[in-house]
């Protein structure tokens, strides 16, 4: 039967005691971590979000009798006094390693059921199982961990941004459907029939309004919802770090936020070197594949077209002659390869969709797996790509960037085999200068890359018109170790340029006004230049920690199926709730 806790209270977390509090006598709570009997001694590992404490019971009598009833996971308070260990069973592995608690009295505050899994160690769980049991989960040193640095992540940014002249205010959860990417997440009214506000996937136009009102520097740690399609490591619901400033540049965001980043950094004692590298997306594109390219590992797309340019090799002279290239990664090291390794990235290649992957190898003379290829023609790619006497260059053709995108995903894939990428080596790189618009054949209309308030660069204004796929925007990526941790845009502070932008991507004035109209008037009165950046927070620690999954720094993440197993939602609903909004389901 549980005790009540009466008038104890903690006099140290169970991470806290040092030889320095030898003697002192303590108040501990937490649970039970374990228990090992030894007859005539017992000792328990006391744990807290802290760490853990080892107590050890000597009383032969009523105490041992309470002692000798407690299990894994059961509540208790400890009171007792701060001994040394003898010096072989001092444990370095703990922070109170050097000392222990004899303990005096024991409360049993709480009992448990057996734990489905075990709470001590890291041993595998499946994911359901975890996510099924959360509040358990939470109890693992891990996840106590993960959400103790994002925790000091949050509060970082908060000093950071406030010594710095920004204000943190919120915006509004419940708002407007404005549909332009992912879907929304409805609220029904049940005031107003038949009518829905929206979770924010943003705080966009707010943060905007909020420029437009004076504010001049504003930040929030935000919730954002999106209702998109079912992927790995997305969330519906997740968290960003919420940036707008007044009078902004690219030079002057960038200058805010590589700071921010090293400060962050310092949570795990890392030093982060600024200014981070900037890359224009084409460049991006063609040199890794990606908009978000990993730069851990080097491997980069070379460029060898001008090696076949002659070549008696007709898949080539086809891909050149219709203005496609021929492009290819060194593998270094490479040359030592069998051909049995060879044809197995081969077959992946055919797997990520390659129509063909040419392999060559330096030497006297240089041979590859095409033989219409001279030796010059090698010789020529060799040097091109930068390749030496012990690597290989693996060759593909066709349009330029299907042709970098698939290399990209191919040199991730070798990247992966080789180890070559390190957790922690961070690599930070800016991508600049994306596309403003890219077109859907299946719309049959232009899209925002980013969204429909990022500017378009002041020298590319005059092609909106005639060639509005070369339009550059004022847009800007953060990128880490290949994953997208930010990104942002100086906005459009004009309100005609903001309504043919609109009237560019297939909205009419009429459906502007009615999606945007609070917008576009408030643009009417006075707006500075302004612009921002969102920084994703989950990805951010999932980063710093180690983790492969936002799901791990997130204390109550949905399922990748957007399910919360543990609190079985989304659920159905009570009929009467549903008459009161108005809503009828349909089979």
């Amino acid at each position: 039967m549980a005790e009540p806790l009466g008038d104890w209270k903690r006099t140290h977390t169970c991470g806290a005691l040092r030889p320095a509090d030898l003697d002192a006598s303590v108040v501990l709570l937490g649970w039970i971590h374990r228990v090992r009997d030894f007859g005539g001694v017992l000792f328990l590992d006391l744990r807290d979000r802290a760490g853990i404490s080892q107590v050890v019971v000597r009383d032969d009598g009523a105490l041992m009798a309470i002692a000798k009833r407690l299990r894994p996971e059961f509540v208790v308070g400890i009171a007792g006094v701060v001994e040394r260990r003898t010096e072989e069973t001092i444990n370095p592995k703990l922070a109170t390693g050097e000392v222990e608690v004899l303990a005096r009295s024991i409360r049993l505050l709480n009992e448990a059921k057996t734990p489905p899994f075990p709470i001590s160690g890291d041993s595998l769980v499946s994911e359901d199982v975890r996510l099924k049991y959360r509040y358990l989960d939470l109890r693992r040193p891990r996840l106590q961990q993960n959400l103790g640095l994002r925790h000091r992540v949050a509060f970082a940014v908060r000093q950071y941004f406030n010594d710095n002249g920004f204000w943190e205010i919120e915006t509004p959860i419940l708002t407007k459907s404005t549909p332009e990417g992912a879907r929304d997440y409805l609220v029904p009214s049940r005031v107003h029939r038949g009518e829905f506000y929206a979770l924010p996937q943003s705080p966009q136009i707010f943060k905007q309004i909020l420029m437009i009102g004076g504010m001049d520097r504003y930040f929030q740690i935000t919730r954002c919802f999106r209702d998109e399609d079912l992927r790995a490591d997305r969330q519906p619901e997740f968290t960003q770090i919420d940036v707008e400033i007044s009078f902004a540049s690219m030079d002057l965001v960038f200058g805010l936020i590589e700071p921010l980043l090293v400060r962050i950094f310092k949570e795990i004692d890392r030093d982060v070197v600024t200014p981070f590298r900037r890359m224009p997306y084409a460049e991006a594109i063609a040199r890794y594949g990606s908009d978000k390219p990993d730069l851990r590992c080097g491997l980069e797309i070379q460029d060898v077209s001008d090696a076949f340019r002659a070549s008696q090799f007709r898949v080539f002279t086809k891909i050149l002659t219709e203005g496609g290239v021929i492009r290819g990664i060194v593998v270094p090291g490479g040359n030592q390869y069998t051909r049995s390794q060879i044809d197995v990235l081969g077959d992946v290649a055919k797997e990520m969709g390659f129509a063909g992957l040419i392999w060559a190898r330096p030497g006297e003379p240089p041979i590859s797996s095409v033989k219409a290829l001279t030796e010059g023609e090698l010789r020529k790619a060799f040097e091109l790509a930068g390749a030496g006497a012990d690597d290989l260059l693996l060759i593909a053709g066709g349009p330029a960037e299907a042709t970098s995108t698939l290399l990209g995903q191919l040199r991730l894939h070798i990247a992966k085999k080789e180890e070559l990428l390190q957790s922690d080596n961070f690599q930070f790189l800016w991508v600049t200068d994306f596309p403003l618009l890219e077109w859907s054949s299946d719309d049959q209309r232009w899209f925002s890359m980013h969204h429909p308030f990022t500017a378009p660069l002041d020298e590319d204004i005059a092609k909106l018109d005639t060639d509005p796929g070369a339009v550059r925007a004022k847009a800007y990526d953060l990128v880490l170790n290949g994953s997208e941790i930010g990104g942002g845009s100086i906005r459009i502070h004009d309100a005609a340029l903001q309504a043919r932008m609109f009237r560019l991507l297939g909205i009419s004035d009429e459906e502007a006004k009615l999606r945007f109209g609070f917008f576009l008037e408030a643009l009417e009165y006075g707006t500075p230049p302004h612009g921002g950046i969102a920084l994703g927070l989950d990805r951010v620690v999932a980063l710093l920690s180690g983790e492969s999954s936002i799901r791990e720094v997130i204390a109550f993440p949905k399922t990748a199926a957007a399910v919360d197993i543990m609190a079985d939602a989304p659920s159905s609903v009570d009929l009467k709730q549903l008459r009161e909004l108005h809503i009828r389901i349909v089979e």
